[in-house]
């Protein structure tokens, strides 16, 4: 009863804040959705919501012109005199009714294609109208499960806090609200300050929601959406899609609306389906209604996306403002499926705005003093969508939830219940938190199976480790953990310890020191994975990885010095040992092949690689450089944006100190370039470039080389690395000289096998690679084709790549089967 209350208290307080109120309805009595209301003239609006309500704000007391507008209805106005008491009007629009009376078929062709090669030609011109403007904007989004099931794997699933109905299991997870300042001059400054943002059950939530992540230009030739999809007036359009003039009507201006249907030409081809209204004679967007799917942007967990938009008229600049903008969603995968929905409105737009020189920089969000600290009241004045009663209670709900929750006496009793120990936490593992001051300490149990390798035999593991966090959200963070390693076969026991600590989140400056006994691959990039190495070891006879023991100590410190540059440094010891085989274990005997020694170990040419027991002191020195970086600045941290128009810049500097072998001693300067660029509606490209030199490198252990990452095996548990190689020989190339890599990749994203009838229904990707490696012997050339996204229904873990590998007079190839299930 007291929910109810206070739910009813707060909407009548919203009426009486909001000045004119009231449902909009269509002729049946439905209500409209996320219809444009505003006053005429200026760009003071509002938009319903799902419900069809809506709540507008008035400046001062007077006479206004009231516009109701939504796509497929006539628009209608009200004059309402206001006098400073709420109005509610229930407003009732009229079905838009198309005709194609005035319309003239000429060649056979539909007459859409005519105004969208009218469309086409000015959409340039059209997405320059707007080179610079101020506005107010509100954004809501909604996320809901349906159906959960109780156990997912064996697993209890719970209430996902308070979220899911007991009975029907479902529910909202997240919602949100956000009130922002944005600013924009073309072609690519964007800012904006968030002054108020909310989160359910969450008192100092951030939102996610922001304007420039919403911000989808259909004048853009491709709309970014992990896919780039095709707009229906893209340059490149009449290639990927079919018209049909459903209708034309006059709007309430007297402009000549089209009404046209939009189909994919392939259906699983990076586009949408729907409708698009365009202006006759102005070319510009009346409005749009357009569907896309998981399988067209590739996101196969999203079921459909639905972009719906609202342009309106103004008389004084005689331009087409967005006004609102709608996203539905749905998604599904295995058990679980649901939908959402995020919403805009866009007010108070000055398309005269001075800028100062300053007012644009890297910074492209900030956030207000408080912003997530604003109370009901400040909501109920700001929000220029009212909330259905859905809503209102999941606040109420979650904002109840979270009070109980936080409480210090509930989360010890939660606490309790967790840190109970079971005799079945010995061999899986065993925590105990102090959620109040925010500690846990735990053991890792005995089911850490580190694989197999021919030094060692089969590893388990264990261990203990401690964590702290010293505010909310753990940005200043402690994390201390004493490891141990066993290997069966060489029945040895190896400790491993670390401590690690973050400062904060903005610069994240972290420092970390280490020490202990561990077994490592020479190549300590670690081309091949333990789980990779004991498949190819244990049921192919194939030990490729190679491995030497080290004890060691380490110091290492990080941070972003200022935007855009970051640096690394480390200090370390390490005296390193020799390992050979201990176990010749295989599950499948092959004809053949043997396991090869690991120490020496064997190159091409007969040549043999020897590792022996000494010292050295190790130091490191890197810089990153990103120029053009842009940032989003939260209160307590700082997400960095890489701009796409720059390379990465990487700087490297490793030496080798007071080894007990003089010749051990070693500098080595390395430096990389990298950039991934968006190429349209073609794909996207990256390269990386590598290179570097050695100074004082003739005689220095084979540990101290730089290798590359080659691979040999024909399948893979995740994809290819791109700045891997597919074919090439772990270790037959590695050199204490100068060098240089150069990987080029692009991804066509649909752009090829999605024009191919029958393949097109497959929805692959087609992935071109080409590599060349350079050092003091015969350079070594790739060129590889993958198909990417294969499987079934919304399961596409697998990647299948032809590499063809030239060196030395010698040009061979291979498949190579890739494995994404993020092991």
């Amino acid at each position: 009863m007291q929910r109810a209350l206070t739910i009813v208290m707060l909407f009548l307080y919203a009426l009486a804040q909001a000045q004119i109120s009231g449902t909009l309805y269509d002729s049946s009595k439905e209500p409209i959705a996320f219809a444009s209301i505003y006053v005429e003239g200026t760009y003071i609006g509002t938009t319903t919501n799902n419900n069809g309500q809506y709540l507008l704000k008035l400046p001062e007391n007077g006479s206004y012109n009231v516009v109701f507008q939504s796509l497929g209805y006539k628009t209608q106005r009200l004059t309402v005199n206001f006098n400073g008491t709420a109005i509610i009007k229930d407003v009732t629009l009229e079905e838009e009714l198309t005709t194609l009376d005035a319309v003239e078929i000429s060649n056979g062709e539909d007459p859409a294609y005519r105004v969208i090669r009218a469309a086409i030609k000015n959409r340039e011109k059209n997405r320059k109208k707007f080179s610079s403007y101020t506005a107010d904007f509100y954004s809501r989004g909604l996320w809901r499960l349906e159906d959960v099931p109780e156990k997912f794997m064996g697993e209890k699933i719970g209430d996902l806090d308070g979220s899911l109905d007991s009975l029907s299991r479902s529910g909202i997870i997240y919602l949100s609200e956000t009130v922002s300042e944005i600013s924009y001059e073309a072609p690519d400054h964007f800012k904006e300050r968030i002054v108020a943002s909310k989160v359910s059950g969450d008192d100092n939530g951030f939102s996610v929601n922001s304007a420039e992540g919403a911000n989808f230009d259909f004048y853009n030739n491709n709309i970014d959406l992990n896919n780039r999809i095709i707009s229906p007036i893209a340059d490149y359009a009449l290639g990927y899609y079919n018209y049909k003039l459903v209708g034309t009507f006059y709007d309430d201006h007297k402009f000549l609306i089209n009404k046209i249907e939009v189909t994919s030409k392939r259906p699983k081809d990076n586009t949408f389906n729907g409708t698009i209204y365009i202006v006759e004679d102005q070319w510009t967007i009346y409005g749009l209604e357009l569907t896309t799917g998981g399988e067209n942007i590739n996101v196969p967990v999203i079921d459909q996306l639905v972009f719906n938009q609202s342009f309106t008229y103004e008389e004084e600049s005689g331009d087409w403002i967005k006004r609102s903008q709608s996203i539905d969603f749905s998604f599904s995968l295995f058990a679980f499926k649901g939908k959402g929905r995020f919403i805009a409105n866009y007010t108070n737009y000055n398309f005269l705005p001075r800028f100062d020189k300053k007012h644009f920089g890297p910074e492209v969000l900030s956030f207000a003093t408080g912003a997530n600290k604003k109370d009901s009241t400040y909501w109920n004045k700001k929000r220029p969508v009212p909330l259905t009663a859905e809503e209102d209670r999941e606040y109420v709900k979650k904002d109840s939830i979270s009070t109980v929750r936080n409480d210090p006496m509930y989360k010890d009793s939660v606490d309790q219940v967790r840190n109970k120990f079971k005799l079945e936490d010995i061999i899986l593992g065993y925590q105990y938190r102090n959620s109040n001051k925010r500690t846990a300490i735990g053991y890792r149990g005995l089911t850490d199976f580190k694989g197999f390798n021919t030094v060692q035999g089969h590893v388990i593991g264990t261990g203990l480790y401690y964590s702290k966090g010293y505010d909310e959200d753990y940005n200043k963070y402690l994390y201390a953990s004493m490891d141990m390693d066993y290997g069966i076969s060489d029945e040895r026991v190896r400790y491993n310890g670390s401590v690690y600590y973050r400062f904060n989140r903005v610069n994240r400056r972290t420092i970390r020191l280490s020490g202990g006994t561990a077994v490592r691959q020479i190549n300590n990039r670690e081309p091949i994975s333990a789980l990779e190495n004991t498949i190819s070891s244990l049921f192919f006879e194939r030990n490729f990885a190679k491995f030497y023991e080290v004890d060691y100590a380490n110091l290492s410190y990080s941070q972003e010095l200022f935007n855009g540059l970051f640096a690394s440094a480390s200090v370390g010891y390490e005296q390193r040992q020799p390992l050979q085989n201990t176990e010749d274990q295989v599950i499948f005997r092959n004809s053949g092949v043997s396991y090869t020694s690991n120490n020496p170990l064997e190159l091409d040419q007969n040549r043999l690689a020897f590792i022996d027991e000494h010292e050295i002191v190790k130091v490191g020195l890197g810089f990153t450089i990103r120029p053009g970086q842009k940032y989003q600045s939260y209160p307590d941290q700082k997400y960095n944006i890489r701009n796409e128009k720059y390379p990465t810049i990487t700087l490297n500097y490793e030496g080798g100190f007071g080894s007990d072998r003089r010749d051990y001693n070693f500098h080595q300067l390395r430096a990389s370039l990298y950039q991934s660029f968006d190429m349209g509606n073609v794909g996207r490209s990256s390269y990386w470039i590598n290179g570097g030199t050695f100074i004082n490198g003739d005689g220095i252990s084979f540990i101290d080389h730089q290798h590359f990452n080659g691979n040999r095996l024909r399948y893979k548990l995740e994809a290819l690395n791109p700045y891997g190689f597919g074919l090439l020989n772990y270790y037959d190339y590695s050199t204490n000289s100068d060098y240089a890599q150069v990987h080029l990749q692009h991804d066509f994203k649909g752009f090829i096998l999605g024009k191919i009838p029958g393949l097109n229904k497959l929805n692959y990707d087609l992935i071109l690679s080409g590599k060349a490696l350079f050092t003091d012997r015969n350079p070594y050339f790739e060129a590889s084709a993958g198909i990417d996204n294969i499987g079934i229904g919304k399961f596409r873990p697998l990647r299948v790549d032809y590499v063809h590998s030239i060196t030395s007079g010698r040009s061979y190839g291979a498949f190579v089967i890739g494995i994404n299930l993020g092991l």
